[in-house]
């Protein structure tokens, strides 16, 4: 598949183009991230104050949301090129760190989602020399534990691994990582706070993010973050397959079939 077919693709299955995200909620959470709210922040530490309309005219920018101040309900959009061509810089990034055998660490915010995603990359990058880190059993958060699932890290709260935006995860498990005298990973490939939170401490990462999850966009914009790619990021697991091929293909990484 070419980067003009799966542009095409994914607008048609809403991963882009006219996604579910309702624009009230984009602006929203916009708001809600510059107010700190705990959900929003993801774990990205600014550098310097970011207004409303800075953040709102990047989301145009990075993720093709409207650019119209004055549309605040209903449809909103993500940019499928702007998807496409974020993946190519991923796809590029991780196949560097693959070919380099680095340390690399999958989680995951969205399980019912990202998870086979993650997983089908983490399992290509093992195939292909990397190491993909695996992380002790026990790292405690909340009611609930930081569990690792087929080389994707989630956490799991009574019986189900859930969806979050928390960054204290990840802040967790590099924290007992240090503590074990374990080395850190070389990058780490997520989204939500999992992606927010290693950027921020300085980790290379790449992230996936949602048009409502400003706060990977404005990680990214700040140099921290080094990829924040735009899409739905909870649509049906299966349709991220021709996704997660593209990026196979473009990284070096294609004798690994995506999991369906």
């Amino acid at each position: 598949m070419n980067r003009e077919e799966l542009a095409s693709y994914l607008d048609s299955v809403r991963i882009t183009g006219e996604v579910a995200t309702p624009r009230e909620n984009n602006l929203d959470h916009m708001r809600r991230f510059l107010d700190g709210n705990e959900h929003l922040e993801f774990g990205v530490r600014t550098t310097r104050p970011w207004t409303f309309d800075e953040v709102f005219t990047l989301m145009h920018e990075k993720v093709g949301t409207s650019a119209d101040p004055s549309h605040t309900t209903g449809q909103d959009t993500i940019d499928a090129a702007k998807c496409v061509a974020a993946l190519d810089r991923f796809a590029d990034r991780l196949g560097r760190s693959v070919r380099a055998g680095e340390r690399i660490l999958f989680a995951t915010g969205h399980p019912g989602g990202l998870l086979p995603v993650h997983a089908a990359l983490a399992s290509a990058a093992a195939q292909a020399g990397a190491e993909v880190m695996e992380i002790p059993h026990g790292i405690r958060f909340r009611e609930g534990d930081v569990r690792q699932v087929q080389g994707v890290l989630a956490w799991h709260q009574h019986g189900n691994l859930m969806h979050t935006h928390y960054p204290q995860p990840m802040r967790l498990v590099l924290e007992s990582l240090a503590a074990a005298g374990r080395p850190g990973p070389e990058l780490v490939v997520a989204d939500h706070g999992w992606a927010g939170e290693a950027a921020a401490a300085g980790v290379p990462a790449l992230g996936f993010a949602d048009c409502n999850d400003p706060g990977l966009f404005v990680s990214e914009a700040e140099g921290q973050l080094e990829v924040a790619v735009p899409l739905d990021d909870n649509v049906p697991p299966v349709l991220y397959v021709p996704l997660t091929e593209y990026v196979l293909e473009r990284a070096g990484l294609a004798g690994a079939p995506a999991l369906r």
